[in-house]
């Protein structure tokens, strides 16, 4: 999300390479108040601060389809529910990305009342309780699935309540403006990341200026090329300042660069299993679902839906995926290919990788055709608690489904593969019909 904006010439000249450094900042170097816990804007500054954001907030805005949506009093449910659906968006991928998804996402459920027949358990949550979307952050923390960065973001967006939201791009620029060389990620910083920008949001205008300061961090102040001369809080820029003053200083020393864990690499199996409708055969016509898996509530992508999948210990073959694939379906939802099914098909699609922060992900993917014995439909009833949650999905609402990018993956190369299969057999039969 970072633009390619031109950074101000505070550090080295261009033509003089500027020493490495592997380290982190000394207080020596850098002079500190203090603690973090004592850091905090004067009333000036944060005057200052509110003002020049909002006026360049005003004139440099990005134009994005959710901020299009009116802030007036009779819009702010429909305003919550286009931040709530953004902001989670914005969570998982960048912004060019996200605003071809939430187009399409607002066109399929317009309405929080929409998306609760869908059957997602947030949306259903907020229906149940009188369905308009609570207006306080410890409210909205009551609701599955919204953290503290999107109660804030709703809260002060939509509902104009004074609270903060920090995210990556609002801890970089505090971090520069207060100079703040802490561990960013420690939790005692984080907290205090949070107290600082509460002490910055403008109580008339505060949806707006936490827009703008994580404007500012996704635009100008970037992680590794921020644009100074175009900066308007630049001079209440501490680590501007200390640059100016000791060339060893850079703006980009903060935050704080902490050393990343080492990518560990995992291996997973993922059975796109398909059931087919037991009046139907298998062609392009043919009626089927797919089984979709919810991941936990906790954890990597916490809440979302896939492909039922197995982590593997190490690379395996592919008669030991498929053993653990039987496992997994026989032990998560009772489903037992011998009795229960059918096996039309079962073909191994291929391999793709994913790649997260600190995750190598290598899936082996294939594609389980199924066809329920007796006529009946596969329809199993979760066995106890630790029972997974899943569900049927068909093709076409599968395909405009809000799905990861790892699954989107998966479900794209299947599709490919389907289309290859169906073009082999039509120009088989193309051959068979000439030679007759």
């Amino acid at each position: 999300m970072d633009a390619g904006v031109e950074k101000k010439t505070v550090m080295s000249p261009k033509n003089k390479k500027r020493p490495r450094r592997n380290r982190e900042i000394s207080r020596k170097e850098v002079p500190l108040s203090g603690d973090i816990e004592d850091f905090s804007f004067t009333k000036d500054e944060t005057v200052q601060i509110r003002d020049s954001l909002l006026e360049w907030y005003d004139k440099n805005q990005r134009d994005l389809p959710w901020r299009r949506i009116s802030s007036g009093f009779d819009e702010r449910e429909k305003r919550a529910y286009a931040v709530w659906v953004s902001e989670v968006m914005l969570q998982q991928t960048r912004v060019s990305t996200v605003i071809d998804y939430f187009k399409r996402w607002m066109n399929k459920w317009p309405t929080l009342h929409h998306l609760a027949q869908a059957s997602l358990e947030g949306a259903k949550e907020v229906v149940e309780e009188g369905g308009s979307f609570p207006e306080t952050v410890s409210d909205l923390l009551k609701i599955k699935g919204i953290g503290e960065y999107t109660a804030g973001a709703i809260a002060s967006i939509a509902f104009k309540k004074a609270v903060p939201v920090v995210d990556g791009n609002v801890v970089r620029v505090i971090s520069r403006l207060k100079a703040i060389s802490a561990n960013p990620k420690d939790a005692a910083t984080v907290k205090s990341f949070w107290k600082l920008a509460g002490q910055l949001v403008d109580p008339c205008r505060p949806g707006d200026f936490n827009q703008s300061l994580m404007e500012l961090g996704a635009t100008l102040c970037s992680l590794s090329n921020p644009g100074c001369a175009a900066c308007p809080i630049s001079g209440q820029c501490h680590a501007l300042s200390l640059s100016r003053q000791n060339e060893s200083i850079h703006v980009t020393d903060y935050p704080t660069k902490v050393v990343k864990a080492k990518q560990r690499h995992e291996f997973s199996a993922v059975s796109v299993v398909e059931i087919l409708d037991c009046q139907e055969m298998m062609g392009p016509q043919s009626s089927s679902k797919y089984i979709l898996v919810k991941r936990p509530d906790e954890g990597l992508l916490a809440g979302l839906w896939e492909f039922p999948s197995v982590l593997l210990e190490k690379e395996a073959d592919l008669a030991s995926r498929r053993k653990a694939i039987d496992n997994f379906l026989q032990s998560s939802f009772n489903l037992d290919l011998k009795e229960s099914a059918r096996i039309v098909s079962r073909e191994d699609i291929g391999e793709c990788v994913h790649i997260f922060s600190h995750i190598h992900l290598k899936m082996y993917v294939e594609l389980l055709v199924l066809h329920p014995k007796g006529n009946k439909s596969i329809n199993y009833k979760k066995r106890n608690k630790e029972s997974i949650t899943w569900k049927y999905v068909d093709g076409i609402n599968l395909g405009s489904m809000g799905l990861t990018s790892g699954v989107r993956k998966v479900y794209t190369m299947v599709q490919k593969h389907k289309q290859t299969e169906q073009a082999t057999i039509t120009e088989r039969r193309r051959m068979t019909a000439v030679r007759r």
